[in-house]
């Protein structure tokens, strides 16, 4: 599995499945990351679903390892509320957010990425811009209503907003911003709710402002992204609650 770095924008190009690099368990053993990696593939892919039950028994089997390497990444995913511990259960996948708690989400997003933009269109490199092109290519080439299109769109706008975060230079936001991303990207998985089209679009309006090295247009484009993909969420959960039964 490729290991991605903050100073090295071209690791941003591959990679299965987004995931927090600034998140690993300050342990280090191979066991403690490989448990880590395991679980939260599985959390963001839905494999391990909202709510449910996680069976350290058998993500030792499946994994060929002790359950204490395991028990270590847990509580590490737990520390970032990506699962949660019960009394007398163990643990289980954090819950699907409520739409506040979407709300918050963008809110933070609103306040750090925008920042994060204005200061990557100012260190903007060549080898950045290459990586750029290549999500815009990636992100243009999804077709609304492809489901089986639509994990490709989602890697390459999380590997937008990771580049994003780590051009700015500051370690906190690539770390806040790549959590952010790791919640938001198993509310994605569920309701699909970013359209392609639309959302390539805005992106695109922010690659040309990052290439440009403008810093004002850069920050403009984000934040104008941002409000519009928090209508695009809201609007799907609203229709999520009209739908449930009383």
């Amino acid at each position: 599995m490729m290991r991605q770095t903050y100073n090295d924008p071209n690791a941003l190009v591959d990679g299965a499945a987004p995931r927090p690099r600034g998140a690993r368990p300050s342990a280090g053993p191979t066991m403690v990351m490989q448990a880590y990696d395991h679980l939260l593939t599985a959390l963001m892919t839905l494999q391990i679903a909202p709510g449910e039950r996680i069976a350290i028994d058998q993500v030792a089997r499946r994994l060929n390892i002790s359950q204490t390497p395991i028990r270590e990444a847990l509580s590490q995913l737990e520390a970032e509320k990506m699962v949660c511990k019960v009394p007398n259960i163990g643990y289980r996948a954090s819950p699907q957010m409520t739409r506040d708690e979407v709300r918050d989400l963008y809110t933070l997003r609103q306040l750090i990425e925008p920042y994060a933009a204005a200061r990557a269109a100012e260190a903007i490199t060549e080898e950045a811009i290459d990586v750029l092109r290549t999500i815009d290519r990636d992100m243009s080439s999804v077709v609304d209503g492809d489901s089986s299109a639509y994990p490709r769109f989602a890697e390459a706008d999380d590997r937008l907003h990771r580049l994003i975060a780590t051009l700015s230079g500051n370690r906190l936001i690539a770390e806040t911003v790549e959590r952010l991303h790791a919640h938001l990207n198993i509310f994605r998985v569920l309701y699909r709710t970013n359209a392609p089209t639309e959302a390539a679009a805005e992106h695109r309006i922010i690659i040309d402002a990052l290439v440009a090295g403008d810093s004002g247009a850069a920050e403009r484009a984000v934040l104008e992204h941002l409000e519009r993909s928090q209508q695009r969420m809201d609007s799907v959960l609203a229709e999520n609650e009209e739908a449930e039964p009383a």
